[in-house]
């Protein structure tokens, strides 16, 4: 039974492997990305379907996500895997990788911009970005979004087309070449036009109704016909000479008065009003300067995070055995504290190269963070421990000398959350066994400490 479904999974995998082998051939590369994902959901390790992926995300220009497959793909099959040709392409190219960095260095600042409504300085970054890389599929949506909601159709239609031409089923730029279309060919849905189309003749009207004009006669009335319309012409006059000289004077005077207490009332409101937007302004200026601040400190630690990674994999790929210069480059990466900041991919790649090098960094730290805790450092024990277990999460023991130093540290709280999470995840382990012996020292000697001090109270009272 269960080699039974393990072939019709495999077949399953094959068959969407297909379907977006066939798609990519047509440059369906949305459609080749939900099949050959499918495909990999049967079965990861169909190396094939993992390869065209990484093509595929290289085709748009998300080399990040590119690299990440390609490592996964060398992860499943060391040797005699294409995956090795297709990293050689970016890693035996400096100007490539620099232009890689570059452009999604620039590409996160045309974001920022975005979110911070600089639109003008975003779309100068992304100009920037498609001169690095055209094929970057996200900057030409982004940047025929940004001329969509400037008004400028005709560059969002052109962006958008350029989408389609390196994606053609990618409903994203179908939906904005549409809105452009829309805005620039608008229906006039029957709208009437018999003022323009019967200037010069009187006698009839002509108006639109979808496809058709219509023409019809101009109705008359029988009054127009008679010498009886005079005496209606001066009836009127007269009516509107009374109300001139009697009547209007009167309610153009109450009407003013009414005018003038509104104003007066709309004043006073205004200048209360003046003053609390002059305080919100105040507040929100510094709101918007706070975030922008904030904006800023975030795109440069993910770019500085991007760079770091790209270096270590980089170091990786020319020589998998130093340790050392691997974790030199991710000195400054710390995943566990900044990963609501990191980009899906960024993790995919980081986690291929955990699987490879994460418990050889851990064994670097943990020696160190040893050192450090019998020399009773504790502040550098904790750095250490904690870099190791960021590295490699499945040694107790770590996690372990870990609680021991917040605890000597003095930082109980903490303590027990690692004594917590030994027991958890670690239970028949002895370390496991520790943290439980631990933790029964640390509840008796609160309990110890609330004794002595509601007898001491007692004493008071």
């Amino acid at each position: 039974m269960a080699i039974a479904t393990y072939k019709k999974l495999e077949s399953l995998s094959n068959f969407f492997y297909n379907d977006g082998l066939e798609k990519a051939g047509v440059r369906d590369l949305t459609g080749a990305i939900e099949s050959l994902q499918q495909s990999l959901r049967m079965n990861k390790n169909n190396i094939d379907a993992r390869n065209l992926l990484g093509l595929v995300y290289y085709e748009m220009g998300e080399v990040v996500a590119a690299l990440s497959e390609w490592v996964i793909s060398k992860n499943f099959r060391p040797e005699d895997n294409i995956a090795d040709d297709y990293m050689d392409m970016v890693r035996n190219s400096p100007a490539k990788l620099e232009d890689i960095n570059q452009t999604i260095k620039k590409f996160n600042i045309a974001y920022n911009y975005c979110r911070q409504d600089s639109l003008d300085l975003a779309v100068i970054q992304l100009k920037k970005v498609l001169s690095l890389n055209s094929g970057f599929i996200k900057a030409h949506l982004l940047l025929a979004l940004l001329y969509l909601k400037a008004g400028n159709f005709d560059r969002a239609k052109v962006e958008a087309q350029k989408v389609l031409k390196l994606d053609t089923g990618n409903l994203m730029a179908r939906r904005y070449l549409k809105e452009a279309d829309n805005m620039l060919l608008p229906g006039d849905g029957g709208k009437l036009v018999s003022d323009a189309a019967s200037s010069g003749n009187n006698e009839t009207i002509r108006y639109n109704s979808g496809n058709e004009m219509i023409i019809q006669p101009r109705k008359q009335s029988v009054l127009t016909k008679s010498g009886s319309i005079w005496g209606i012409v001066l009836g009127i006059v007269l009516g509107i000479a009374v109300s001139c000289f009697l009547i209007l004077p009167q309610r153009i005077k109450n009407i003013t008065n009414n005018n003038n207490r509104t104003i007066t009332g709309i004043s006073e409101v205004s200048d209360s009003k003046s003053a609390q937007i002059g305080e919100y302004e105040q507040q929100i200026a510094k709101l918007n300067k706070q975030l922008k601040d904030l904006n800023e400190r975030v795109g440069e630690n993910q770019d500085a995070a991007s760079t770091c990674l790209m270096k270590a994999v980089k170091i990786y790929m020319e020589d998998p055995t130093n340790i050392d210069g691997i974790a030199l480059a991710l000195e400054k990466v710390n995943v566990d504290e900044n990963e609501k900041d990191l980009s899906a991919e960024f993790k995919d790649l980081y986690g291929a190269l955990m699987q490879k090098v994460g418990s050889r960094l851990a064994d670097i730290y943990y020696d160190e963070g040893k050192e450090a805790y019998k020399k009773k450092d504790y502040t550098v024990a904790i750095e250490k421990f904690a870099k190791a277990y960021q590295y490699y999460k499945d040694d107790e023991n770590i996690i372990y000398y870990l609680a021991n130093s917040y605890y000597d540290n003095g930082d109980i709280e903490k303590a027990k959350e690692k004594y917590d999470l030994i027991i958890s995840n670690f239970p028949k382990s002895k370390c496991a066994t520790s943290s439980k012996t631990k933790l029964a020292e640390i509840n008796n000697s609160s309990a110890g400490k609330s004794s002595t001090s509601d007898n001491s109270d007692n004493t008071g009272n």
